[in-house]
């Protein structure tokens, strides 16, 4: 049986729709209230439809020399075109995109995960500078 790190993917956004992509200041002051936004698709458009779509995207921050990341949001996407007359029969598409706000008292790395209901979990990061 696998363990979940060994089923999270990675690549480069730019020529993979599944990678989450993490838009950030590139660096703040400590504890300042800074926005970061992750887009799934953001170069590479990912389909939505009830068949193939993001469920969710989850943003974690890992403090630097701390144990654990915290997680910071979470967003779930639930219109994929589905509608009572059965699926991809709705006009009501989201879009797998999530704005969060958080201040830190150290710097760290800012994670970011999504997943795709046909392959899987999806990851990636960046750096938090002060």
């Amino acid at each position: 049986m696998a363990e979940l790190k060994e089923l999270m993917q990675s690549a480069d956004w730019k020529q993979e729709k599944h990678v989450p992509v993490i838009d950030m200041p590139k660096a703040v002051k400590k504890d300042e209230i800074m926005k970061v936004t992750v887009t799934v698709g953001k170069q590479i458009a990912h389909p939505n439809t009830t068949a193939h779509h993001i469920a969710y995207i989850e943003v974690y921050f890992h403090p630097d020399g701390e144990k654990f990341p915290v997680l910071i949001g979470r967003s779930e996407f639930g219109a994929h075109g589905a509608g009572a007359q059965g699926v991809d029969t709705s006009t009501i598409y989201t879009h797998p995109e999530i704005s969060v706000a958080f201040k830190a008292g150290k710097p760290g790395k800012v994670l970011a995960m999504s997943y795709c209901n046909i392959h899987g979990l999806w990851t990636s990061s960046a750096d938090l500078k002060f």
